[in-house]
């Protein structure tokens, strides 16, 4: 792999691992990615109507992992590290295209939109709420992206 990212890999047994590292071999046999997918956790007062939301809402594949505990598909992701002094912390953002269609979209499917559309430099920013009560971000980002066809 090359370019500004490169995955954690490990060798196949022809390619060196120092190849693999500095993302000098391009063969796509030569080395596996060994970080596959990211699982992210969204705690909620109320799991079977957030669950609901994501299904029925949002539209987003899942596998029931059985008893009804669904795990969704999420659309293409990345991540960033921000610095910061205050405690470490984590937070969730769903990427979208056009976040005022998006707002309205989902406003018309009756999900509540609890911030103002901001702009903040990197991309256009808000928030809605999930039924448990909990709150998601979601932005129309502005900054270069490593996902292919995505906005840049």
């Amino acid at each position: 792999m090359t370019g500004p990212f490169h995955a954690l890999q490990r060798p196949a047994a022809a390619t060196s691992a120092r190849a693999c590292r500095a993302g000098t071999d391009q063969s796509t046999v030569g080395c596996r990615t060994v970080i596959t997918g990211a699982h992210a956790i969204v705690f909620s007062r109320d799991a079977d109507a957030d669950r609901a939301f994501f299904r029925d809402v949002l539209g987003w594949r899942y596998a029931d992992a059985g008893g009804g505990w669904l795990i969704f598909a999420l659309p293409p992701a990345e991540v960033a590290v921000h610095p910061t002094q205050d405690p470490e912390h984590h937070e969730l953002y769903l990427m979208c295209d056009d976040v005022a269609a998006t707002v309205e979209e989902l406003r018309a499917r009756g999900v509540e939109v609890t911030q103002p559309v901001s702009d903040r430099g990197f991309g256009l920013v808000t928030a809605i709420r999930l039924p448990g009560g909990g709150e998601l971000g979601l932005y129309q980002p502005r900054h270069p992206t490593p996902l292919a066809g995505a906005p840049a």
